[in-house]
């Protein structure tokens, strides 16, 4: 008798989101092969999942959307499987032993909806004429089965096939193009460790243009009737390129996309090597310059290093909230510090209820993470000088590449760049609710 797997195949270590995931087993690639049809909002997808045991299986799950599943082969055998949104629970006709490589083939097929939940309708959605994908976080599974953690990295080669009159932008590197009477099939590959929920699919009527030269590819999608005020309200991204490769280290990926949705969307959405944003972001007056910055810092702090549990998104958000203040000083605006002396007060008018370090499942998009979390940056330069942070944070950046990290490696990181005590300022900052005292800085 073959023993069953044990619970933990069935289900994520990350206690925000213990639905999402699953144990068992890490995911080595996705091979997606998509056909989109807009008008009906449809797919038809066949997912290779490439994975490796890290223990013995004779059962394990998947995430995936509310779709049908037509077939279930494991190693190229058929395996009997059970859809239930939003887990497909797949039993191989033979058991995985540890540490083999196995392919899990799945046929499936039907209209793809966002994943509701306490932050609103989370994954694809439909616009007005094309779709777009925000999956942060838990929206993978809403057009791909996937182990949805943000701690198992995967690459991916994506193919999508849609109507030849849209363009199709796929976060990863265009590799192919083919075209068929009526279609063309767009193909991405994405080399370096991606979390599912950063995985993102843009399709609209977009013309493709250069965001900025300079040595990073850096590209853009744009309606055909957006174009110019895009060129205005995006004319210094090349400087914004440059300003962060300076204090963080070179960018991680081989190119950036920026995708400009011809419809509204409440926030811009961040995805690896892209970001996208609505027209109502543009307005010719750079009013949301600040949120341009924040999505490419992402590209250092949430995608090339991405958090190893949801707990840690501060690490994401205070890191692109004080890019936003660090490019208001360097572009000759209002400087870090008077940025963080206003949120600061701000942060006093609010309720302290949260811990930076483990806001909770309800609060970690809450602006006090983000806002907190860059005064802890700020304080925390403030306590060990200019040099030593950013030495710091470039150390961080560059041995984290690609990886997953933690606030328990952060601290310890941080501590090896100065002799000053450092417990007393994160454990104010970041694990206690009360709000500590602006530090004084030159």
């Amino acid at each position: 008798m073959t023993p069953a797997a044990s619970p933990g195949a069935e289900h994520s270590a990350d206690p925000y989101l213990p639905a999402h995931g699953n144990g068992g087993y890490r995911v080595l690639h996705y091979d997606l092969d998509i056909d989109y049809r807009v008008q009906q909002n449809r797919i038809t997808g066949t997912a290779v999942v490439t994975a490796r045991a890290v223990q013995s299986l004779s059962r394990f799950t998947i995430d995936l959307g509310r779709f049908r599943v037509r077939d279930v082969r494991v190693d190229g055998r058929p395996a009997k499987f059970d859809h239930r949104p939003d887990k497909l629970r797949i039993r191989p006709d033979r058991p995985i032993s540890y540490g083999a490589i196995f392919k899990i083939e799945i046929r499936y097929g039907g209209k793809p909806a966002p994943i509701s939940g306490r932050w609103g309708d989370i994954g694809w959605d439909e616009l007005t004429d094309g779709a777009l994908v925000a999956s942060q976080p838990n929206g993978a599974p809403s057009w791909f089965p996937c182990n949805d953690r943000p701690d198992d990295k995967a690459t991916f080669l994506i193919a999508v096939t849609a109507a030849s009159a849209y363009t199709v932008v796929v976060t990863g590197d265009l590799v192919a193009r083919r075209r068929a009477p009526g279609t063309i099939t767009w193909v991405y590959e994405r080399n370096e460790p991606t979390a599912p929920y950063l995985m993102s699919v843009q399709v609209g009527r977009y013309d493709l243009v250069e965001l900025a030269p300079g040595r990073i590819v850096q590209r853009a999608a744009v309606p055909p009737r957006s174009l110019l005020t895009f060129r205005h309200d995006f004319g210094r991204h090349g400087e914004i390129m440059a300003a962060l490769e300076h204090l963080f280290g070179p960018y991680p990926f081989r190119e950036y996309v920026v995708v400009v949705a011809d419809d509204d969307l409440d926030d811009p959405i961040e995805a690896q090597g892209m970001a996208v944003f609505g027209r109502n972001h543009l307005d010719g007056q750079r009013t949301h310059e600040r949120l341009v910055v924040h999505e490419l810092a992402h590209q250092w702090f949430g995608n090339s290093l991405t958090v190893a549990s949801w707990r840690h998104i501060w690490l994401n958000e205070g890191f692109a909230t004080y890019a936003e203040w660090l490019w208001s000083g360097a572009s000759g605006g209002r400087s870090a510090a008077a940025h963080a002396a206003q949120w600061h007060a701000w942060a006093a008018t609010q309720p302290a209820v949260i811990t930076v370090a483990d806001p909770g499942v309800d609060r970690m998009f809450d602006p006090l993470v983000y806002k907190r979390g860059a005064l802890t940056l700020h304080a925390l330069r403030a306590r060990i000088g200019e040099a030593a942070f950013f030495a710091a944070v470039r150390s961080w950046v560059a041995e984290h590449r690609h990886s997953t990290v933690t606030t328990e490696q952060f601290r310890a990181h941080v501590a090896r760049f100065t002799t000053r005590p450092l417990d007393d300022l994160f454990e104010a900052w970041l694990d206690r609710p009360a709000l500590p005292p602006l530090p004084r800085t030159s």
